[in-house]
């Protein structure tokens, strides 16, 4: 896998929330099956890195969001991210169904992308 960093760019449908950050093109991303994430199909990135806006005004896309288990972290709708900059994506579950024990038990945070947002 190729873990090269480069910078990533991404947002909302509409693009009137677009967000910018470097990390590695090599990711792994978490697909929840908590009732909020699998209605909404969201599989995220954790980053280490704050945020403002939770979700678009105008499309109602929620293109990252604060986690709950780690409020200095953001997670990044994974099918949020432009095109192109990804060269691999590998998919884990997370059990957000049994939050609390799925958080004690996952190495979610060690899998957390150290970024400097652009």
């Amino acid at each position: 896998m190729d873990h090269d960093i480069i910078v990533h760019e991404g947002g909302c449908h509409c693009r009137k929330v677009r967000w910018r950050v470097q990390a590695p093109n090599s990711v792994v991303a978490w697909k929840c099956n908590c009732s909020d994430c699998s209605m909404r199909g969201n599989v995220h990135l954790v980053f280490l890195l704050r945020a403002k806006h939770i979700f678009c005004k105008v499309c109602g896309i929620t293109s990252f969001y604060i986690r709950r288990g780690s409020p200095d972290k953001v997670a990044i709708t994974f099918r949020c991210v432009d095109p192109g900059s990804l060269s691999h994506g590998e998919m884990k579950p997370y059990d957000g169904k049994n939050w609390e024990r799925a958080h004690d038990q996952t190495d979610l945070d060690s899998c957390s992308i150290t970024a400097d947002p652009k």
